[in-house]
């Protein structure tokens, strides 16, 4: 099984600098750790400083982008391996098949999508993947209370509550996403999707 992280961020950087500093430390933690980087072919943004940090810490880095955003969101050339696929759709599938585990950085719609669609994947059991947020300056403290609020509503039971693992710490999250990842099986069906 591949060693590659999905991570999941914004094609901008955001209203302050945490947000920066936090994908470039991931980035490096990630290559630091062994882990390949997989993500949105992006150059710009969150995207691209994750990228940057993770090449010049010697991982792979693979990219998947849409042709239709390859300008929009400047694809990086400076890639290990980059993917032009047609739709989202199958940027997101090729993602998470070629991928052990998810983080979502901050970002804005397409982040939050496709962190719900990869968590709803998970609960289907789809995939049997990790899927963590790396919560830079409480970012993710109004998503992780709706994780609570649709729980307390009976629309997700309590063990789907801990499919979203989340830390403050990006070397502690991708620890816990290793030893998960480690203790769960893929299933048959996962390249399938």
């Amino acid at each position: 099984m591949s060693n590659d992280i999905c991570v999941f961020a914004g094609s901008r950087s955001g209203a302050h600098g945490d947000y920066a500093a936090a994908a470039v430390e991931l980035g490096r933690v990630l290559a630091r750790r062994g882990h390949g980087i997989v993500y949105g072919g992006g150059r710009i943004g969150l995207m691209g400083l994750l990228a940057d940090a993770g090449l010049e810490q010697g991982a792979r880095v693979t990219g998947v982008i849409p042709r239709a955003l390859a300008s929009r969101e400047v694809a990086h050339a400076g890639l290990s391996e980059l993917f032009v696929v047609g739709t989202m759709h199958e940027r997101k599938a090729k993602m998470a098949a070629i991928s052990r585990a998810f983080v979502a950085l901050p970002g804005g719609y397409g982040t939050l999508e496709e962190l719900a669609e990869v968590v709803t994947w998970v609960q289907l059991g789809i995939y049997q993947k990790p899927v963590g947020l790396l919560d830079v300056a409480g970012f993710w403290q109004p998503y992780l209370a709706l994780l609570d609020h649709f729980a307390r509503e009976g629309f997700v039971n309590a063990e789907e509550r801990k499919l979203v693992i989340h830390d403050t710490d990006a070397e502690r999250l991708v620890e816990r996403l290793t030893e998960l990842a480690v203790s769960r099986r893929p299933l048959a069906a996962e390249s399938d999707l």
